[in-house]
């Protein structure tokens, strides 16, 4: 799986997915730690990546714009420790791993993970 981590997130997840076999880059690594959300969500919609992200705005980009994609996995932890947030993430990520495949939010909380498809755009 392809994954875009966002500003929001260290750059240490970007190595521990990349460890556990994934395409991952942080928008650091792209010189574009400045960038506004719109500019990061049309690099993973190119790209076809997966925006992982502490920031909710990507979530309301994307109802605005009515898009089904790019997918995107958004963290409303207590624990936002890296390795924490790391774990979590590639201890789930076959639960929902086919919904981001197809267009989805993924939203992990401390007790629950939600998984809304991203049905309502018809753009890609």
């Amino acid at each position: 799986m392809k994954f875009l981590i966002d500003n929001a997130l260290s750059p240490n997840m970007t190595e521990g997915l990349k460890k556990a076999g994934h395409d991952a880059v942080h928008v650091r690594d792209l010189g574009m730690a400045a960038a506004k959300d719109q500019e990061i969500m049309e690099l993973a919609l190119k790209d076809d990546r997966v925006i992982v992200s502490a920031d909710t705005d990507f979530g309301t980009l994307l109802a605005l714009r009515e898009l089904s994609k790019p997918s995107f996995v958004l963290f409303r932890r207590s624990d936002k420790r890296p390795v924490a947030l790391l774990m979590q993430l590639l201890a789930n990520l076959d639960q929902f791993e086919e919904a981001l495949t197809q267009g989805a939010v993924v939203v992990i909380e401390d007790k629950r993970i939600r998984i809304r498809q991203l049905q309502i755009g018809v753009q890609e």
